[in-house]
């Protein structure tokens, strides 16, 4: 059923209907100390923030900057611009002041909003060359007097409410389902950032279709925690961040993911979202923990481990196997479970895929992990897993009012409600993506299986060919590397090349746990050691025992340093930007073939001289 369009408004107002004035709506961490703010605290600074804004200036249709971390404030200023009828324009805390100034420039907006003065020095130096930035706003205070703080357009907003008691109300009024209501630019990996207008109800379908698919009863959530730590200026949080007000959950969220495990237990979170990246990791120091057994106790830890790499949460285990898994549940997964808090019914990971190993672990010990596929074009989720629904490797099905197909070329083409408007002040990019007859072309590379279930091989351009004419999804490879506990980090590389090899960054600390516990002492620097060069090239061969003979990965060169989104290797949502490592380590990666270019050479000087 696919539900009528309506308004964020419309739908988030009746969410709020599930909270008592009271109670607690949302919580934000800060230096250490928990902040929490009721539901009758929540509504009035939203409806004070918005005709603050209008008293600023502000009118419908008007784009608004929101340069800071997640925060109840952050929040608070986005549902005041929607309630106004402008359009806010996310950036992520990460975004370089080069990409701040595009966005700022190509979106047009009036007011710039920052959260303090450290991440406004990233602006600072920019502000005074855009001529369209009215006013800076500061959430948390500032030692520039020339920034307006949050407090005080609250306090403007009131005044202006008392003077034009329906202002809000008569905004409100004005607002359809196709108003725009966001323009979040794309970090992309290659090329300048791309504003991509999301409407209403882009959003508001996307949360109710995703809704049909959460992996609890939505009568269980209300007054439940959820904990948060993905950024706000992503599609991917904030929607969900809006479908847990719809649900009646208490958002909670976190100030640094350094400190997620205190948080898990202090929070005991019943749902969060992540990124595979968190999960890999749990994976891996759970498998380390076990170290520290002896006896009886590791061999049944790892017994119940091993369990979790055969477990199929399409096909659960039945009969003895059934019988064995209670058992290895009672005395080892239930105490994995307690690392979460205690009360995790689950996880949805999108932004990555999420490999098949880690899927497994995390179902077999008791939690359900499933993944989406989307992106911000698409608000952002096209297909999703969810408990009935739950092949693994794939992105399960397509939500209910979006249709999916696969071209000629195998590229993923998308159609429905929740398909962007365009790209800002750009028709034709937007031309180029979306077909006369709204299909979008995705740029991912992938197949739908006979039931439907969508399967996404990689990004297009990502995908390179051999010199031997075969072509290599890099991704998938990559994917198989990072299973290993022990490799953090891989770019696989090969373009006109005979094989694929690897940049791979070891998880270190694995490594060395690992030799020591082997009673090896590597030497510095770690990625020469033949002990470390050793470990790593174990973890790359059973990798390769899974690929194809051409997709394997022949040879590799290890990093000292993972790869940051400081220093551009890496867009705000942790996607390799390949062409800059290519460039960064191209001698690095000349240097895995050039004993087969100087064969080739001598090879070709013989034949050669033979001819002659």
């Amino acid at each position: 059923m696919i539900p009528q369009p309506t308004t964020l408004i419309q739908l988030l107002e009746e969410g709020f209907k599930n909270y008592e004035s009271t109670e607690t709506i949302v919580a934000t961490k800060r230096s250490g100390n928990w902040i929490e703010t009721d539901n009758s605290s929540f509504q009035k600074q939203i409806n004070d923030f918005a005709c603050g804004m209008y008293a600023m200036g502000v009118r419908p249709g008007d784009r608004v900057s929101l340069h800071a971390e997640n925060s109840t404030e952050w929040l608070i200023c986005d549902l005041a611009l929607q309630r106004l009828g402008a359009v806010s324009v996310p950036i992520y805390t990460t975004q370089p002041a080069k990409q701040i100034q595009h966005i700022l420039e190509n979106s047009g907006s009036r007011i710039h909003i920052v959260s303090n003065d450290e991440l406004f020095a990233e602006t600072k130096k920019i502000m005074k060359s855009i001529s369209g930035i009215e006013a800076v706003i500061s959430l948390f205070g500032s030692s520039h007097k020339s920034l307006k703080h949050y407090n005080a357009v609250l306090k403007m907003g009131e005044e202006e409410r008392s003077g034009q008691p329906d202002l809000l109300r008569d905004l409100s009024s004005d607002i359809e389902p196709d108003t725009l209501v966001t323009l979040i630019y794309t970090s992309g990996t290659t090329g300048v950032p791309k504003g991509v207008m999301l409407s209403h109800n882009n959003i508001a379908s996307n949360i109710q279709a995703a809704l049909q698919r959460v992996p609890f009863s939505l009568d269980d959530i209300p007054g439940q925690n959820v904990l948060s730590y993905l950024p706000l200026s992503h599609i991917f949080e904030r929607m969900i961040s809006y479908m847990y007000f719809v649900m009646g959950a208490r958002i909670c969220y976190i100030e640094d993911v350094d400190e997620i495990r205190e948080d898990f237990l202090h929070i005991r979170p019943y749902f969060f979202a992540t990124v595979p990246r968190l999960l890999e990791k749990v994976q891996a120091g759970v498998k380390s923990k076990g170290q520290e057994l002896s006896g009886i106790r590791k061999q049944l830890y790892y017994w119940a481990l091993s369990r979790t790499s055969f477990y199929d949460p399409e096909h659960p285990p039945s009969g003895l196997d059934r019988i064995k898994h209670r058992i290895a549940d009672q005395f080892v997964y239930s105490r994995i479970r307690e690392l979460f808090g205690g009360n995790l019914t689950g996880v949805i990971s999108g932004g990555a895929p999420l490999s098949p190993e880690v899927s497994r672990f995390i179902n077999a010990v008791g939690l359900y992990c499933g993944q989406g596929y989307g992106m911000t074009e698409t608000s952002p989720v096209i297909a999703a897993q969810d408990p009935e629904h739950m092949r693994l490797d794939s992105s399960g099905l397509p939500l209910d009012g979006v249709e999916v197909r696969i071209a000629d070329d195998q590229e993923i083409l998308v159609r429905g409600p929740n398909v962007m408007k365009g790209y800002y002040n750009d028709p034709e990019r937007t031309r180029e993506v979306i077909d006369s007859d709204g299909w979008l072309a995705t740029g991912d590379v992938g197949r739908l299986d006979e039931d439907g279930y969508l399967f996404v091989t990689d990004r297009k351009k990502d995908l390179f060919k051999l010199s031997t004419g075969k072509y290599v999804a890099p991704q998938n490879i990559e994917t198989k590397l990072s299973d290993s506990s022990f490799i953090d980090q891989a770019v696989v590389t090969g373009y006109q090349k005979k094989y694929c090899t690897a940049l791979i960054v070891p998880a270190y600390e694995n490594v060395l746990r690992r030799l020591k516990r082997n009673e090896k002492t590597p030497k510095e620097p770690y990625r020469e050691d033949e002990y470390v060069q050793s470990l790593i090239q174990h973890e790359v061969d059973k990798a390769n025992r899974d690929l194809s003979p051409w997709e394997t990965v022949k040879r590799f060169y290890l990093l000292e340093e993972p790869l940051r989104i400081e220093t551009g290797e890496l867009t705000p949502t942790m996607k390799v930007k390949r062409n800059v490592v290519n460039k960064r380590y191209a001698e690095q990666i000349e240097s895995m073939y050039i004993d087969d270019d100087r064969k080739e050479e001598e090879g070709s000087s013989e034949s050669a001289e033979a001819l002659s």
